[in-house]
């Protein structure tokens, strides 16, 4: 299975639509396939310059290392030097920091990541796993 474009934006109009709902500031939502490609990305009203490349950083770095932000987040702490290494070959598109999650298919299979940013890492979660809920598919 694949991600669609349609899929990719259910997730992001739920997304929103929790964070709106929730209070949270204005937000990015960025949605990637499998391999990292853009495949749809909205950035609310208000929304600073940065919340975009913020957000596809947090899900690039998610589906390229196969683990939502927050699992990477830690690795990060404990493996500083490796990740630092990482950051610089990816050419500043890896950022692991909590506000992604992997889109799975509902046999497990990886299909894409979302990722989000504007509010705490925990709101940028939260609202990534609700829009990949909301779309009928798997948060990993």
């Amino acid at each position: 299975m694949t991600l669609s474009l349609d899929q990719a934006n259910r997730i992001i109009a739920a997304a929103l639509a929790r964070s709106t709902e929730s209070g949270y500031k204005p937000m990015a939502v960025v949605v990637l396939d499998d391999a990292g490609h853009v495949k749809a990305v909205q950035r609310q009203d208000s929304a600073s310059m940065l919340r975009v490349d913020i957000a596809t950083g947090k899900a690039w770095a998610a589906v390229g290392m196969g683990a939502a932000s927050r699992v990477l987040t830690q690795r990060a702490k404990d493996l500083p030097a490796f990740f630092n290494a990482v950051a610089a070959s990816a050419q500043g598109k890896y950022i692991p920091q909590t506000g992604a999650v992997l889109v799975k298919d509902p046999s497990g299979q990886v299909i894409g990541a979302v990722g989000a940013s504007g509010g705490t890492g925990d709101e940028d979660e939260l609202i990534c796993a609700a829009g990949v809920e909301a779309a009928g598919l798997v948060v990993g």
